[in-house]
C-alpha cells in the first residue's frame, strides 16, 4: 500500500523555496494559502504572491510544483496562484520578521 502523504511533508517541501527577490521560504513569507492532499496522494496547493505583477510568479510556482514532486508518495502537483485575498505583510511569519529586521 503507498505511503500517504501529509500536509505537514508538504509544507517542509514547500519551505525550501524561496522568492528569488526576498530571502525566506514561501511558506514564512505567507504566500501559501491552502494545501490538501487527496486519497490518491494528489497534491493541490494556493499560492500567492507578494504582488500580482510579481514577474517571478511563474518561477516560484514551478519550484514549489518541483519541490513537492520530491516527496515521496506524491502522485500529481496541481499549484494555483490566487490573488484573493491579496498578501500583506501581516502574514509573514515571526521567525521570517525577524530575518528581515521587520
Amino acid at each position: 500500500m503507498p505511503q500517504t502523504v501529509t500536509q505537514e511533508e508538504v509544507f517542509e517541501a514547500l519551505k525550501t523555496v524561496y522568492d528569488p527577490e526576498i530571502p525566506v521560504n514561501v511558506v514564512d513569507l505567507g504566500l501559501i494559502y491552502d494545501v490538501q492532499v487527496n486519497d490518491d496522494n494528489n497534491v493541490y496547493v494556493q499560492l500567492t504572491l507578494t504582488f500580482p505583477g510579481c514577474g517571478m510568479g511563474p518561477h516560484i510556482a514551478q519550484q514549489a510544483e518541483w519541490a513537492i514532486q520530491d516527496v515521496e508518495g506524491v502522485e500529481d502537483v496541481e499549484i494555483e496562484l490566487v490573488f484573493d485575498p491579496p498578501w500583506s505583510p501581516d502574514l509573514i511569519s515571526e521567525e521570517a520578521r525577524s530575518q528581515l529586521g521587520i
